[in-house]
Order: structure tokens, then sequence, then C-alpha cells
């Protein structure tokens, strides 16, 4: 992999699979949705 040109970019990449793992590991409250419904509020 090339890496990132934009710090920016990489921060965003990064917290977004620390969310998403997260979630796969039901630490973040979801009131009862899958974990792909918690991923796509978060993305919205």
């Amino acid at each position: 992999m090339m890496g990132f040109k934009v710090l920016h970019s990489a921060s965003a990449t990064i917290a977004g699979i620390e969310e998403a793992q997260m979630i796969r590991k039901k630490q973040l409250a979801n009131n009862n949705r899958s974990p792909f419904q918690a991923f796509t509020d978060l993305a919205a």
C-alpha cells in the first residue's frame, strides 16, 4: 500500500475502522440493532 497523502484522510479511515470494531465487539449501545444497522446509522 502506498499510504495516505493527507493526514485527515488517514485519521478518518482509522476512526471508521475503530468504530466498526467497537460495534462488532458490542462495546457501543446499539438498542438491539444489527451491527450493519448501527454502522449505517453512524455513517449517515
